[in-house]
């Protein structure tokens, strides 16, 4: 029996590929593979397979996966005989597997091996170690379980595991011939790709590529990343890069002529699995299909592209999907899918950087890891799929400079492209194949009827069938919404379907010169027509929700009526395929019928009724905002919202973790409302949702959005008079470009934002102001400029009667001191942090103080005294659920170790931290990843 995790969890019998069941069956057996050898506890598959929230029934549901894993594991295994495989011991499970059996543990051995090879002076035996190691690895560890376990760092441990093996071969490169080298040159290629910023790698593959006889490669590299980080840092290269382009500039060896292809089985990084599911309804489209099969490269082919076009509701993306999903076995590296919102009516279409971002997330590129320039991220796009079979489905594009950064270049890969325009641009430069779809013939439209009403039925009433197909305009769209309402009514004759078609038969006026369209307005009213009253209003009112998707409780904030009654509006409008449920309470609607919905609003809603219905919506947002951010830091200042508008219903959090969740869900959506406030509103709602936004993009590394949602603000408080807004925008701003280094427009804008915090007499936004720049000013080793901006802050916030300020600021100001090498001093202020702090019941300041305490004592020595302090910083962490925290003190403690000469328990709290940063992709993951190389 064979056992592989270092991929797609996968166990051969023999030859035969043994089915492992249900996703938690699969992710249950991940979990043991994971742990080979060792014990999980019940209580931690429990929490590893349901995280926070466990049905009652969680412990038999695993005793029933570990009685069926056992079944297929050991086929012939009897009723009441103990399992040899699966073990039950120390509270939990284990599963027993020998080190041939198991791929992770073969790769770890063989790195053993490597490295005694290399003691023993025979590197080039140690590179071949690692090449066969490296040759294990088929994409992600747990490849394919729910994405929720698969982010336990457990096995993103194990993923790390794969970069050291790899910094390993590259080390040992120069001592080694041709063919080993080319190996190891796929393999590093790929890792540099995926950590862009990490220089010590940059710096292996640039001397690789050097020793490879690729001197002018090496130097391109070279110039490349120096732009990346100086993009993304505004640094220079750091001494090994700098070595590493000695190394390119003196190196003379010609090119190698005995090198060797590199092996098949070097996977990628990541193997994403993103289209969504194929209609099980698809019909029709023989011809169109029989063209774009001849269309699919080869292996060695040059990359194509595909566009299907034509018009709203004709099938575009229906067509695409069906298709990718039925290549999807010839593209085993990955089947990626974004939607370009080219066309959507109320929001802008999604930028090049958005889109290049949902592809770098497909394949798990840490968010620290991208770098800012637009030509940087394409050169790590083409190295992510560098040698690598990849199908990408890039939906409803607007344009072709929209889609050419996304097109990917290697050989073997396609590019499949939908939009409402022919996109000449892609085929005259990029050499693009255009399928132009139309509606349905006749055969083709009957078929899809009959799928869906199914065939007896539309046998017997042919004639009226073949009317309804008519009067659609064989317009799949249309078809799709007549046959859910036909469907509902299994006993209405579709001669009265025709009946009612043919009466309210109309024009679409507002897709003038797409004629088509008028039949898709008609289906539409037809269908909107044959809703209840209240379902109606509801359909007419999401046109005026921001974002992607729409919750219950934003729906019902929308109509000004209960959750409970706007669920049943949403379950009518998703029956009648006007709606659609894309995930669990998130609900969103094709671009066509949120059109229709628009002209709906300006036809049946007055312009009174139509604005409150929108300050109900973002007043949902402002508020569900508001409340999630005074749960994650409730003693932090914020802005004072007045009351929401009657019948709005703010969303209710209970922990934290509640909350930090849902400003997750739906980022995208609370990004929406800024703008859509910013560019159509009067302005008040867009700088009010970023000012509660501030904490929350700034905490979890999300500085770019933070660059944008302030801009944005900082315009629409300007446009409404709001002197707080431009004050509360210019602050978050300047903090924001700090974070990203950008030093000149940080203190133009904190500038800026003193000015207006005096002029409005706001002593506590004045003292916020001067704490950030004093972390600015320790940021450049300013430290007595650092101490005054605190002294001012400290002075402001006794005025202002503000303890929690002042407690934060001396804590800070221990914390410059510790910069200062003055650890009494540091000592001193940050226990009077944890004394104010405590008094006041402010926890999240408390456990800052007690992890500053922590590194003071750990200066002077005290390292015990140290770890009991970060204990206290790292519990209380863990009670918030603030993640990015608890990483900070992790690796505090890790620094406690080292000092200690603990190395071995120093790299476990630096694992640690790096799960978590990699799990939230937030930017300090490099830096983490840094300190524990130097560890090793």
């Amino acid at each position: 029996m064979r056992f592989q995790i270092l991929g797609p969890v996968r166990v051969w019998q023999a030859a035969d590929d043994v089915r492992l069941g249900a996703p938690k069956q699969r992710a249950l057996l991940a979990l043991l593979l994971a742990h080979a050898g060792d014990p999980v506890p019940l209580h931690g598959i429990v929490d590893a397979l349901w995280q926070e929230d466990p049905p009652a029934t969680a412990v038999n549901v695993v005793q029933r996966h570990v009685a069926a894993l056992r079944r297929l594991l050991e086929p012939g295994l009897r009723s009441g005989t103990a399992s040899r495989r699966l073990v039950r011991g120390s509270g939990g499970y284990r599963v027993e597997v020998a080190p041939q059996e198991l791929d992770l543990l073969r790769f770890r051995t063989l790195r053993q091996d490597a490295r005694r090879s290399a003691r023993q002076g025979d590197r080039a035996g140690a590179v071949e170690l690692l090449v066969e190691a490296l040759d294990l690895w088929r994409g992600p560890a747990g490849s394919g379980i729910p994405p929720e376990v698969r982010a336990l760092p457990v096995f993103t441990a194990v993923d790390a595991e794969h970069v050291a093996a790899v910094k390993e071969a590259a080390g040992y490169v120069p001592t080694v011939g041709a063919a080993l080298t080319e190996h190891v040159l796929v393999t590093l290629r790929q890792a540099a790709a995926h950590h862009p910023l990490d220089e010590g790698l940059q710096a292996r593959l640039i001397e690789v590529l050097a020793t490879a006889g690729r001197q002018a490669e090496a130097l391109e590299t070279y110039q490349l990343v120096r732009a990346r980080i100086a993009d993304e840092l505004g640094l220079d290269p750091g001494a090994e890069l700098q070595e590493a382009q000695l190394t390119a500039l003196n190196q003379g060896r010609p090119p190698l002529t005995d090198t060797l292809p590199a092996p098949a089985a070097v996977a990628g990084i990541l193997s994403p699995a993103q289209l969504p599911r194929d209609l099980g309804a698809f019909t029709g489209r023989r011809s169109e299909l029989d063209l774009l099969d001849t269309l699919v490269p080869k292996p060695a082919d040059p990359a194509q592209a595909v566009v299907i076009s034509g018009m709203a509701g004709v099938g575009k993306t229906t067509l695409a999907v069906h298709w990718a999903n039925r290549l999807a076995d010839s593209f085993p590296d990955g089947q990626l899918y974004v939607d370009l919102r080219g066309f959507h009516l109320t929001g802008p279409a999604m930028s090049g950087a958005e889109a290049m971002r949902a592809l770098f997330d497909a394949f798990g590129v840490p968010v620290g890891s991208i770098p800012a320039g637009p030509q940087a991220q394409a050169t790590l796009y083409r190295g992510l799929l560098a040698g690598r079979r990849v199908v990408v489905v890039l939906d409803n594009a607007r344009d072709s400079e929209q889609v050419r950064p996304l097109l990917p270049a290697p050989p073997g890969c396609l590019a499949v492209i939908t939009s409402r325009h022919q996109l000449q641009g892609l085929m005259a430069v990029e050499g693009a194949h255009s399928v132009t779809l139309s509606p349905l013939d006749e055969e083709e439209a009957l078929a899809l009827l009959s799928r869906r009403l199914g065939g007896a039925r539309v046998a017997r009433e042919s004639a009226a069938a073949a009317e309804i197909v008519a009067l659609c305009g064989r317009l799949p769209l249309a078809l799709a919404i007549v046959g859910a309402r036909a469907v509902l009514h299994p006993g209405y004759p579709l001669a009265a379907v025709a009946d009612e078609l043919r009466a309210s038969h109309g024009s679409l006026d507002a897709f003038t010169g797409e004629p088509p369209l008028a039949d898709a307005r008609f289906i539409f009213s037809w269908s909107y027509q044959a809703l209840t009253p209240q379902a109606a209003r509801l359909f007419r009112l999401l046109a005026l929700h921001p974002g992607p998707h729409c919750s219950a409780a934003a729906a019902a904030s929308l109509a000004a009526t209960t959750v409970r009654e706007v669920h049943s509006c949403l379950r009518e409008l998703v029956r009648a395929h006007l709606l659609f449920e894309n995930e669990p309470g998130r609900f969103t609607s094709h671009s066509l019928l949120r059109a229709y919905a628009t002209e709906l609003v300006g036809e049946s809603e007055s312009v009174p009724e139509a604005e409150a219905a929108t300050t109900r919506v973002l007043d949902h947002y402002l508020h569900s905002a508001h409340a999630a951010d005074a749960l994650l830091a409730p003693h932090r200042e914020r802005v004072t919202l007045r009351r929401p508008a009657a019948h709005t219903l703010p969303e209710r959090f209970t922990d934290q973790r509640g909350a930090a969740d849902w400003f997750e869900r739906d980022r995208s959506v609370l990004l929406a409302a800024v703008a859509q406030d910013g560019r159509h509103g009067d302005g008040t709602f867009s700088w009010q949702l970023a000012a509660v936004l501030e904490l929350y993009l700034d905490r979890n590394g999300r500085w770019q959005q933070q660059k944008t949602v302030q801009s944005t603000a900082i315009t629409a408080a300007q446009r409404v008079g709001s002197l707080l807004g431009q004050a509360h925008g210019h602050r978050a701003l300047g903090f924001a470009l700090s974070r990203l280094q950008q030093w000149d427009g940080a203190d133009e804008h904190l500038e800026r934002a003193l000015q207006l915090f005096k002029e409005l007499g706001d002593l506590r936004g004045q003292g916020r102001v001067h704490r950030y720049r004093a972390f600015i000013a320790n940021q450049h080793g300013r430290h007595p400029a650092a101490l005054e901006h605190y002294r001012l802050a400290s002075v402001l916030y006794r005025a202002a009667g503000y303890r929690n300020g002042e407690a934060s600021v001396h804590n800070e100001v221990g914390w410059t001191y510790l910069l200062l090498g003055e650890y009494d001093k540091a000592l001193g202020e940050c226990g009077r942090s944890i004394a104010i702090h405590q008094e006041i019941g402010d926890h999240n300041g408390e456990a800052a103080a007690w992890d500053s305490l922590g590194v003071a004592h750990q200066r002077l020595g005290h390292h015990q005294q140290a770890l009991d302090s970060f204990e206290h910083a790292l519990g209380m962490y863990r009670q918030l659920r603030d993640s990015y925290l608890e990483a900070d003190t992790l690796v505090h403690i890790a620094d406690t170790h080292l000092a200690a000469d603990r190395a071995e328990t120093a790299a476990r709290a630096l694992r640690q931290a790096l799960d978590i940063l990699d799990s939230i992709g937030h930017p300090d993951a490099e830096d983490v990843r840094a300190r524990l190389r130097q560890t090793d």
